[in-house]
């Protein structure tokens, strides 16, 4: 019997090969597959794959930014000069020079006291002076009354005028508005405060805070030789400057006559917070990596059941004479 146009087109040899070519071969069946709904899987694992190290790696790309810059917030900038004397002009000076914005604050240990009318109560303090622009990073919150959550400002105490912890006012007995004494004046209780950014973790710093204008601290008399102060001067600007700046200050802190002079930084001079940085990034690349090998899996199990399927078919394609590369 003579063979059929359909059989005799479908063979170009007598070994009974096809004579459609591998491309076209190839679109076919992948094309019976997006029709048949074979490859639904297979495309599902694929999205949910890219999704997750997508959402992985952003996540881990906004938590590492916000941890840095709460870093610079328990910081006061980003980077200090840290000194038992005041600051060395050639720090302000240089800073200046870069184009940077400074400010310097004085905190130390030191006695306040109620009015003699109000009890004359005394308590160990955290003395703070600041001046306008404090703090760099970071947003101070204060309450105008206790037990009232704190509102973010921009201002600092001004003349006259203290802000305080509330535990400061219930061990004195005080209220807001009461006067403070601090060494040789009284100042005005006005606000309390409820987030001080850069206050650290010093053993001083578990005394109750005090914070005062810069402008009042001649007046109290405590700044005196033997005094316990630490001056920080914070500066803020330009990754490009403050990277100059604290290559040049730690360089001048080295010096032989400078003694008592420290430079902090996220890099070099608070090595608990970078350690804390290079932690948090451990455990990101740890659950970016968790994340690569479970859509690793996912694709794997997906691509493996597509193939099991198409087992039988390409058995028979080999039986009728196609090649393994086709």
């Amino acid at each position: 019997m003579p063979a059929s146009p359909a059989s005799a087109s479908s063979q170009d040899s007598p070994t009974g090969r096809i004579a459609v070519p591998w491309a076209r071969l190839g679109w076919r069946t992948l094309w019976r597959d997006l029709r048949a709904g074979e490859l639904r899987l297979l495309m599902v694992a694929v999205t949910l794959a890219v999704a997750a190290l997508t959402s992985v790696g952003f996540f881990a790309d906004r938590l590492q930014g916000g941890l840095a810059r709460d870093a610079l917030q328990l910081l006061g900038g980003d980077a200090v000069v840290a000194s038992d004397n005041p600051t060395p002009v050639a720090f302000v000076e240089q800073a200046r020079a870069l184009g940077l914005t400074g400010v310097t604050t004085l905190s130390f240990p030191t006695m306040g006291r109620a009015p003699d009318l109000q009890g004359g109560a005394s308590r160990l303090v955290a003395l703070k002076s600041v001046e306008p622009g404090y703090p760099l990073r970071g947003r101070l919150q204060v309450a105008d009354a206790p037990q009232r959550p704190g509102i973010p400002t921009q201002s600092i105490p001004a003349q006259g005028e203290v802000w305080v912890d509330a535990p400061l006012l219930e061990s004195l007995a005080l209220q807001l508005g009461d006067f403070l004494l601090l060494g040789d004046t009284q100042l005005r209780i006005t606000r309390i405060i409820t987030l001080e950014p850069d206050r650290g973790a010093g053993f001083m710093n578990f005394a109750p805070r005090v914070m005062l204008n810069a402008m009042d601290l001649p007046a109290t008399g405590l700044v005196q030789p033997a005094s316990r102060i630490t001056y920080r001067f914070a500066v803020a600007g330009t990754p490009d400057a403050v990277k100059r700046f604290t290559a040049w200050a730690s360089a001048a802190a080295a010096e032989p006559g400078m003694r008592g002079v420290r430079v902090e930084s996220l890099d070099s001079g608070r090595p608990e917070m970078r350690q804390t940085l290079d932690r948090a990034q451990k455990f990101l690349n740890l659950v970016a990596l968790l994340a690569a090998l479970l859509s690793a899996v996912a694709v794997a199990l997906a691509a493996r059941g597509f193939a099991n399927e198409h087992l039988d078919a390409a058995a028979l394609l080999r039986v009728l004479g196609q090649s393994q590369r086709t």
